[in-house]
């Protein structure tokens, strides 16, 4: 198996983010996932949905991006992830409701589906770790390869706790975080506040990380390696913003891909944050435009 056909292995959440009269398919994982298969990147999608229509309606997406579904598990009793969504004068308000299929992903069948073929790469974050179950299927795929560990620490309110997420850390290579979560753990971990490129050279040494990149919004990027290397990639300018949904998972999925196809580093921090914010500038974390990644590809590529 050549190092291009070799799977990014994508663990987590896929669900349905239900606004009551309409539902849209999410999850950062899952978004993650849909985007790299647009790109025409191998992926492994591990994640677990009920035999329910929200599941069909999962399982449609797997089909749309033609995306193998070895690691897609079907939950016979409890239902596919729902995230209740809403409007509250101009802002959402959200409820990640408990107890979901993607807390219950089975470490056999995840297994199973982790050695049909090498990852390239392995992607997770924290949500799906909330379950006992799904946290301790991942432990079981961290053991199993040692391809390097992409983690998105993507913190949602009341669904972690430090010690899962320090947990988290210490396996990851790579850890991407955005400015608030970046300030989240100088305070647990009791660092004193200083400047992002700072706290990041505390993290790196304290949890021997390969590298970490902190997602600024309007400021854009930073990316900052163990040997002391930074980078930084400017916001780029006159994006209309229309929502800010999925603009972390844009960022992650355009950055794994440069990783696998090796592109410099600052051209992979750059394409990341441009593509996160060209999200910013449409409606929903994964456009409904079939055209829409081949165009960032025919960019990139020239």
């Amino acid at each position: 198996m050549t190092q291009h056909s070799q799977p990014i292995a994508i663990f987590g959440e896929a669900l349905v983010d239900d606004f009551g009269a309409s539902q849209v398919v999410g999850g950062a994982p899952f978004n993650v996932a849909r985007h790299l298969a647009a790109f025409g990147a191998a992926t492994l999608t591990i994640t677990r949905i009920g035999a329910d229509p929200f599941g069909a309606t999962v399982r449609a997406q797997f089909e749309r991006f033609g995306m193998p579904d070895a690691g897609l598990q079907v939950d016979p009793v409890r239902p596919t992830g729902r995230v209740l969504v809403e409007q509250q004068g101009g802002s959402h308000r959200f409820t990640i409701l408990p107890d979901q299929a993607y807390d219950h992903i089975d470490a056999h069948l995840a297994l199973t589906a982790l050695a049909q073929g090498t990852p390239r790469m392995l992607y997770f974050g924290t949500l799906a770790q909330r379950g006992a179950v799904s946290r301790a299927t991942l432990d079981s795929l961290l053991a199993a390869t040692d391809a390097p560990r992409y983690l998105d620490l993507n913190l949602r309110d009341g669904q972690y706790t430090t010690e899962a997420v320090l947990e988290s850390i210490r396996h990851a290579d790579i850890l991407k975080v955005n400015d608030e979560e970046l300030a989240w753990l100088q305070a647990a971990l009791g660092l004193p506040r200083s400047e992002e490129a700072d706290a990041c050279a505390a993290l790196i040494a304290m949890f021997r990380l390969d590298s970490l990149v902190v997602t600024l919004g309007p400021r854009g990027a930073l990316w900052q390696g163990a040997d002391g290397t930074r980078l930084h990639a400017a916001a780029p300018a006159g994006v209309e913003i229309v929502d800010t949904v999925g603009a972390g998972d844009a960022f992650s999925a355009v950055f794994l891909l440069g990783e696998r196809h090796g592109w410099p580093r600052a051209a992979t921090l750059a394409r990341a944050n441009a593509f996160a914010a060209a999200i910013c500038g449409v409606r929903g974390a994964v456009p409904a435009d079939a055209t829409f990644h081949a165009a960032w590809l025919r960019q990139w590529a020239e």
